[in-house]
């Protein structure tokens, strides 16, 4: 039905046509009644015919007439074949809107969705046209947006599935699409989270996240590629590809969870938040060996900071990285992405000691502070506490109570055995670990109330274990009980519950103590790179919760950015999450911090298998086996590869070279994966889960074992690892 200038239409007299659609056509109209404008669609003449659908039309139009919401746009009135909404003037969005902009819009469509989603009610087509930015008073007053045409809607079952829709002409548009819509697939409130994606990176980019010179290829687009990078700021960006995930799965779950990201992104800028980096203290001893000291004692003040909120603190590996480099302070500043930066020096006699600390503005190179503390040396930790202290003053911060409160004070050699011990462990070498464990020994035997002996040789035990330097059933028991003593000793502390959740996760396959013991580590104030590893390693990947896990990793890199092996997890980690470009962007990143990465050259070789690019694997590979030859999870990969490129005489040697107990085990099963050989992976699989290799978790739900789970053989390894019904 067309309308004419002037015409009526029950109670409402036409003004002018507005526009016209796949949904049908619509009008601007006077009410006479409420003397008010109004807009009326009329639905096209092929949907009118079939009274069902009409029918079911009118039922439904009710329902989202029930949606009273200020970003909204209002049904009044529904009658056969048309409905009559609110008249709105404004404009559709139009890229590139700053950032903070952008998230202002973004959350007024978040909360008119979610209101929608409370109803049980999809959009289906959201766009920059169903999007309209009005201002109610002027040009002065904030912008307000209003959400149009739920013409498309469909109403959700109990468990969330659609049931029924709203039909029309088409079934949303293809640049806004999420995947599962445009294969036709069933659809819940997570598809209208990736057309938000879509829409908000528009936004950001002002052009749009998926395109293509045609409908067809516009969808091929959504289904294969990744958007170009964004220019907005990381938390931003990652927000945005976290709603454009492929898989619903790795999306926000709820439009709940995206406003709250959105708001967190609208915070203060990091850039602006209290940040520091503690250097490593120059050794000005006479000894070179009391190198440990001076590092220990940087470390301890790291680790107070640590507790004060508000402060971002640069983790070790990262700060220390500029040890003995003659660098500009604003140039380590800048690449640790902090704004002061800790200097100092320590210099023991006898039993004497000087230490000398300055805090250094990194924007002019001015000193905030400085102090010089001349001490007996059992006087250390009073000196840690007083730099701190003098620290959160000078960059207006508040030490936490449980950073200032009294704690025990160790035997001075005691003390002094662990950071020996600590110094050792983060060499991460077979010789690193065995020196460490003697050190952790002797302050136990120092001190026997102190727990951070206990709490690290713990740690020593587990990194072992995870390194596949001893097998999991000899350090996991050891991991437990140290776990335990220092937590007896320290009840107050929860680093070790890290080590107890991982012990329930890999050893035990107990989720549901994992997750108690997880989520006591993750409360501290302070959580350690190594606590956000095993969450992120052994909980969230073998559940397939793969955007958690991703996230865990990311803060890791965040807090420790010159950290190699953390960012060459990360690679893994997003390679398990699909998102294989920014894996290989990070593992590449990884190498370029350290191309003696074992961590970036294995996962960058896993990128590249889960693309099926073997040959790009195999040269991966081949650096990570010059590394390390016998280590059997990269070296099984490489086999693997090579076999795919037609080198299996040599494949054939490494895994001679493997034996028959390689570490870890799981290196066998990814060799058969790549083999494409179901029996013989199973049955070293099945071995692995025996020995508690704690990369049959890593693996269970990762992408190279994808066509294996699929496998007659999968439901039993994945009920001896008691996985949730979701991941098996």
């Amino acid at each position: 039905m067309t309308l004419a200038t002037g015409s009526r239409l029950g109670p409402y007299e036409v003004i002018a046509a507005i526009g016209a659609g796949g949904m049908g056509e619509v009008y601007r109209a006077r009410d006479s009644r409420l003397g008010r404008d109004v807009a009326i669609k009329i639905l096209p003449p092929q949907f009118v015919a079939q009274p069902d659908r009409l029918r079911r039309f009118e039922e439904e139009a009710r329902a989202i007439a029930g949606l009273n919401h200020p970003n909204i746009c209002q049904i009044y009135d529904v009658g056969p074949g048309y409905l009559v909404l609110e008249y709105i003037e404004g404009t559709p969005p139009r890229g590139p809107y700053a950032p903070d902009e952008a998230v202002r819009l973004g959350l007024q469509i978040v909360s008119a969705l979610d209101a929608a989603h409370q109803r049980r009610i999809l959009h289906r087509d959201l766009k920059p046209a169903n999007i309209l930015i009005t201002r109610s008073g002027g040009s002065s007053d904030p912008p307000t947006v209003k959400l149009l045409d739920f013409g498309l809607a469909k109403l959700m079952g109990a468990d969330g599935d659609v049931t029924r829709t709203i039909e029309g002409a088409v079934l949303g548009t293809a640049a806004y699409m999420s995947p599962e819509q445009a294969q036709g697939r069933t659809l819940d409130e997570r598809s209208d989270i990736f057309s938000l994606g879509a829409v908000l990176y528009e936004m950001l980019a002002g052009e749009p996240a998926f395109g293509g010179h045609s409908t067809a290829d516009i969808l091929s687009a959504i289904l294969r590629d990744e958007p170009r990078p964004l220019k907005a700021p990381a938390l931003l960006e990652r927000i945005v590809r976290r709603c454009l995930a492929k898989g619903a799965a790795l999306r926000f779950q709820t439009m709940s969870e995206v406003a709250t990201a959105l708001q967190q992104a609208m915070a203060k800028p990091a850039d602006q938040q209290p940040s520091i980096a503690v250097l490593p203290f120059a050794n000005m001893s006479r000894d070179p060996d009391d190198e440990y000291f001076s590092d220990g004692l940087a470390e301890e003040i790291i680790n107070l900071l640590a507790h004060v909120p508000g402060l971002k603190v640069t983790a070790r590996t990262s700060a220390f990285a500029f040890r003995g480099k003659e660098q500009d302070i604003t140039k380590i500043a800048e690449a640790l992405r902090v704004r002061t930066i800790l200097e100092g020096s320590v210099r023991r006699a006898g039993t004497r000691i000087r230490v000398t600390a300055q805090l250094i503005n990194a924007e002019d190179g001015y000193h905030l502070w400085s102090e010089r503390y001349d001490r007996e040396l059992t006087d250390v930790f009073g000196i840690q506490d007083d730099i701190a202290q003098a620290i959160a003053s000078a960059l207006q911060v508040t030490l936490t109570a449980k950073t200032a409160q009294a704690r025990h004070t160790p035997v001075l050699a005691a003390y002094e055995a662990v950071l020996k011990g600590r110094h050792h462990m983060l060499k991460h070498s077979p010789g690193g670990f065995a020196r460490a464990n003697a050190c952790f020994e002797q302050a136990m035997a120092l001190d026997p109330q102190y727990s951070e002996p206990h709490a690290s040789l713990g740690l020593n035990c587990f990194l072992l274990g995870m390194s596949g330097l001893r097998s999991a059933r000899e350090t996991m028991p050891l991991v437990r009980a140290e776990a335990k003593e220092a937590l007896s000793l320290d009840p107050s502390d929860p680093g070790p519950h890290f080590l107890l959740a991982s012990v329930a996760a890999a050893y035990e396959y107990d989720w549901k103590q994992a997750a108690e013991h997880f989520a006591i580590a993750l409360a501290g104030a302070s959580v350690s790179a190594e606590a956000h590893w095993a969450y992120a390693s052994l909980y969230f990947q073998p559940c397939g919760r793969f955007q958690e896990s991703v996230a865990h990793m990311e803060g890791a890199v965040e807090r420790d950015p010159l950290n190699a092996h953390w960012r060459g997890v990360l690679a893994s980690h997003l390679t398990h999450a699909g998102l294989h470009d920014q894996a290989i962007q990070q593992a590449n990143e990884a190498l370029e911090i350290d191309e003696s990465s074992l961590a970036a050259s294995v996962t960058l070789g896993e990128a590249y298998i889960a693309m099926g690019r073997w040959a790009e694997a195999a040269e991966a590979l081949e650096k990570a086996y010059r590394l390390q030859p016998q280590y059997a999870l990269s070296t099984g990969m490489l086999a693997g590869a090579l076999v795919r490129v037609g080198e299996h005489a040599r494949a054939e040697q490494m895994i001679r070279e493997l034996g028959d107990t390689p570490r870890p085990l799981i290196g066998r099963v990814l060799y058969h994966w790549c083999c494409e050989e179901t029996d013989q992976a199973a049955d070293w699989y099945e071995r692995a889960i025996n020995g508690r290799d704690p990369f049959a978790l890593v693996f269970a739900d990762g992408p190279l074992g994808s066509a294996f789970r699929a496998s007659s053989r999968w439901p039993k390894l994945a009920s001896m690892m008691k996985l949730p019904e979701s991941a098996i």
